[in-house]
């Protein structure tokens, strides 16, 4: 199982991990490099993880209160459903285009835990499936049951653990069928921008630029906003909705963390080689930020259409 080093809003800045201080008492690395390494990741900081979508997210932060409508809800859900779908676009090019087997290997973890491979953690005691009812084995696609840490390497693939079909459940408790979300045709300009931009960066053939939107993507996605939105949602189902399912989004809220630890691990692996590109890794990290921007300011400016 990998170290995980969170990174988010509330943890200050990067910091050279225990990882590199080893490399260093080995004699891999020199003082130089890691103090090089260590300014790195102060720009890094600053210019990727002080981005204001990661930092001031106007419209998580309003969901978070739980007064969103349900037209405004169903319209975000919806339009998530399009970004959380065509995801699935990116991350396989990001695997088919990863320049080493460890990069290729960190990102099958992401994609094949989104299509419904069940986290196993090593250090917990394996269950005889033999002796499982097959109620048991059902509910091991229940998103409140599955693990959050591990790794997919030898996990179990369940249809009911694929993160779109969860976030189905969200969808049809609002009246949605399978066939009204996550097609291109259901997001809007903005959401399409976005998932478009996905693919060109995070998916990209350059893996500069590849590892650059990979460590924004995915310490965005660790900063907070899956909180804010399951405050949101959790104020609705008590309020309004009891049904409503909410383990898509308080799954996410958990499990980010561990892939922002990936992303730290990998540009730990990259870095120090002489290829590694600054001005490439922080255009592929600002550019998708931007893209995200976009994503979000637009179900803002849609919410204040609606009002």
């Amino acid at each position: 199982m990998m170290t995980i080093q969170t990174l988010t809003k509330n943890s200050g800045s990067l910091n050279v991990s225990q990882r590199i201080k080893n490399r260093l008492h080995r004699g891999e690395l020199t003082s130089k490099q890691v103090e090089q390494f260590r300014f790195f990741l102060t720009e890094v900081d600053r210019d990727l993880l002080h981005h204001r979508i990661i930092t001031n997210n106007r419209y998580t932060r309003w969901f978070s209160l739980g007064k969103a409508t349900d037209q405004q809800l169903r319209h975000f859900i919806r339009q998530f459903s399009v970004f959380s779908n065509q995801f699935l676009v990116a991350a396989l090019l990001k695997t088919i285009n990863s320049p080493t087997l460890r990069q290729s290997r960190s990102s099958r973890e992401i994609l094949l835990n989104e299509l419904g491979v069940i986290y196993r953690n090593p250090q917990q005691s394996k269950r005889d499936r033999s002796i499982m009812t097959e109620e048991e084995k059902d509910r091991e696609g229940d998103p409140e049951l599955v693990s959050t840490e591990g790794t997919v390497d030898g996990g179990i693939c369940r249809f009911q653990a694929a993160h779109f079909e969860w976030l189905l459940q969200v969808a049809t408790a609002l009246g949605f069928s399978f066939a009204d979300i996550g097609k291109r045709r259901h997001g809007t300009l903005t959401t399409l921008h976005f998932c478009d931009e996905l693919i060109r960066l995070y998916g990209s053939d350059d893996p500069q630029i590849a590892q650059g939107a990979s460590f924004a993507v995915e310490n965005w996605a660790a900063a907070g906003f899956w909180q804010e939105l399951e405050d949101g949602l959790s104020e609705i189902k008590q309020t309004r909705h009891p049904q409503l399912p909410l383990a898509f989004f308080s799954w996410h809220n958990r499990v980010e963390a561990q892939h922002a630890g990936h992303t730290l691990e990998e540009l730990e692996a990259v870095y120090f080689n002489p290829d590694f590109n600054r001005a490439k890794f922080f255009q592929g990290g600002r550019e998708i930020l931007k893209a995200i921007a976009v994503f979000w300011d637009g179900l803002n400016s849609d919410r204040d259409n609606d009002e």
